[in-house]
């Protein structure tokens, strides 16, 4: 019943916010590359396009491959707008995209937008360690995501290693402890046997489940199974208090390619997703952290302000390319 009135809201709110706005939609549709999940924004974009007249046409895929695609088609990209699930995947197309305009950009605090206002994030999202409650307490788990490399941890890890998240945390670590000891703690986490997951859901139910002890994931994913399965779920997050990258705040994320000729309605889409309507159905839906002050933060989720938020420039994690060469060369990838 909660959520029905939510969405009644947002929808309400909705008209009101494209009532004065919205001129006749054109002929030609916005096309939206996307790295998130068709399951996750499908909803919002399906509102966007209702309140605005405006027709979407989406592409969906992996963040990284969505990236790859971009760069193939080049100035003949058919897409408008690039909506990332990290800010990697944009910072490696930002030749491609253009600048935004202030309008944009001063709906979002400055860590989370790209210092060029090539791109702004939409929401944030922590980076956890997810961990069995009945194996695990708090106080089990290190400071830093160093301390998995002990042996204690073989076999007990939950390991994600194609996820675009995940690879950001990764160039996080290879900027900041350099590629040498960022390989040395990929080998310590693979002498120790991790047990290997296509994204973060599987990882989390791992987690929940006892088949893992501890998994490295972005904290959302949690609070989506214990709002199907109740506070019985058998797993919680540990935010690393280590000033390192184990506790980076990343962001989703969306630009404009430079050679969209239809900018105009590509921003209106941006301005859309960053407005108490979309930020709260962020907050509300996916469990992410709004990035406008206009929405309220999930009670579910520990503040921001609890976090020891890793201290780095997101937009320099671009060199994806470069963590997925040492993550094959240590045997994480295939």
């Amino acid at each position: 019943m909660k959520k029905i009135i939510l969405l009644m809201m947002l929808t309400l709110v909705s008209v009101m916010i494209f009532a004065c706005t919205t001129e006749e939609a054109p002929d030609k549709p916005l096309v939206i590359y996307s790295g998130r999940g068709e399951s996750l924004v499908q909803p919002l974009i399906d509102q966007f396009s209702d309140m605005s007249g405006i027709e979407v046409e989406v592409n969906y895929g992996k963040t990284t491959a969505m990236a790859s695609t971009l760069l193939e088609e080049g100035d003949k990209t058919p897409a408008d707008v690039f909506f990332a699930q990290d800010p990697g995947g944009l910072g490696s197309v930002d030749a491609m995209l253009t600048t935004l305009s202030n309008d944009v950009t001063s709906l979002v605090p400055e860590w989370a937008r790209d210092p060029q206002n090539k791109w702004v994030g939409t929401s944030g999202r922590a980076r956890v360690v997810v961990y069995n409650t009945d194996a695990v307490s708090p106080s089990d788990l290190p400071a830093s995501l160093e301390g998995f490399t002990d042996p204690k941890w073989k076999g007990k890890i939950g390991f994600p290693p194609t996820n675009s998240s995940f690879h950001a945390m990764v160039t996080g670590m290879r900027l900041t402890w350099g590629d040498e000891k960022t390989k040395s703690w990929l080998e310590g986490i693979m002498a120790n046997e991790p047990k290997f997951y296509a994204k973060n859901t599987p990882t989390v139910e791992a987690a929940g489940k006892g088949e893992i002890e501890v998994g490295f994931v972005n904290h959302y994913y949690l609070h989506r199974f214990i709002a199907e399965n109740g506070e019985t779920f058998g797993a919680r997050n540990y935010h690393t208090t280590a000033d390192d990258p184990g506790s980076i705040v990343l962001v989703a994320g969306a630009g404009v390619l430079e050679q969209s000729d239809n900018k105009d309605n590509a921003e209106k889409f941006l301005k859309f997703l960053l407005s108490p309507v979309g930020q709260q159905f962020f907050a509300s839906q996916t469990y992410e952290y709004p990035l406008n002050d206009g929405a309220k933060p999930n009670r579910m989720l520990t503040p921001l302000s609890d976090i020891k938020k890793f201290d780095i420039d997101i937009a320099e994690l671009k060199d994806i390319e470069g963590t997925v060469a040492l993550l094959t060369e240590v045997g994480a990838l295939q």
